[in-house]
């Protein structure tokens, strides 16, 4: 009676792990899902913005690739720093958009002054040199790569040209209003388990942003929003 009791009990915990483990799966992919959808809100955002829309539009129809983080938000990534997770999408030939792969972008440095408020970044990647670095594995802002901060409102004219030296030209928000920030020292880390968890296999930034190894429809409404906007006047 004691073995048969072992042994349900073996096959009870074993259920048990195997549910938690779906469960959480699910959870992720819904993660997934939901910055989707909503770095397609973000983008819209930044694009119409009353302030700097015009230099958003400037660069994005010169870009190589958007890195678009919905929410950041002070110590969600390291404790006295600020972060949050977004998505890394190539841009190919006529407009035509990668599926995105997921990241996690923070700082312990990285100069938001918004208290507990979250803000809306969009990173601009300009160079084929900041994509490969951002592809590589880890990267940072101001070690591998260069970032300055997309010039906007009056007298911005003349920053157009030299920020295009950067590899990366940022943008951010919070309810609205365009905020002042550093991204020196900002960490770009690839998020590998829920790149698994959304297409279904293990697959490196590079193979689902220039190889396209992959795909998943939910991202698709997000692609043709992207390639619209670069036609839009």
């Amino acid at each position: 009676m004691r073995s048969i009791a072992q042994f349900i009990g073996t096959i009870a915990l074993f259920l048990a792990v195997s549910l938690t483990s779906t469960l959480q799966a699910q959870a992720r992919v819904e993660d997934a899902e939901q910055l989707v959808v909503k770095s397609e809100f973000t983008i819209k955002n930044m694009w119409d913005h009353p302030e700097f829309s015009k230099y958003v539009r400037h660069y994005l129809r010169e870009s190589k690739a958007v890195v678009v983080i919905p929410s950041m938000l002070k110590g969600g990534f390291l404790i006295g720093g600020e972060g949050g997770s977004g998505i890394l999408m190539a841009r190919g030939a006529n407009n035509e958009w990668s599926y995105p792969a997921f990241l996690s972008i923070g700082s312990a440095s990285f100069g938001l002054q918004f208290g507990g408020q979250s803000s809306e970044m969009l990173l601009i990647v300009m160079t084929g040199r900041g994509l490969q670095a951002i592809l590589d594995d880890q990267v940072q802002i101001g070690g591998e790569i260069s970032g300055a901060i997309g010039p906007y409102g009056s007298g911005a004219e003349a920053s157009t040209t030299s920020n295009m030296d950067a590899d990366v030209i940022a943008y951010s928000i919070s309810k609205g209003a365009f905020l002042g920030f550093n991204v020196e020292g900002t960490a770009l880390v690839p998020r590998e388990t829920l790149n698994r968890e959304y297409y279904g296999q293990s697959v490196t930034p590079s193979e689902i942003v220039l190889k396209g190894v992959v795909g998943n429809p939910q991202a698709d409404q997000l692609r043709q929003t992207l390639k619209e906007l670069m036609t839009k006047q």
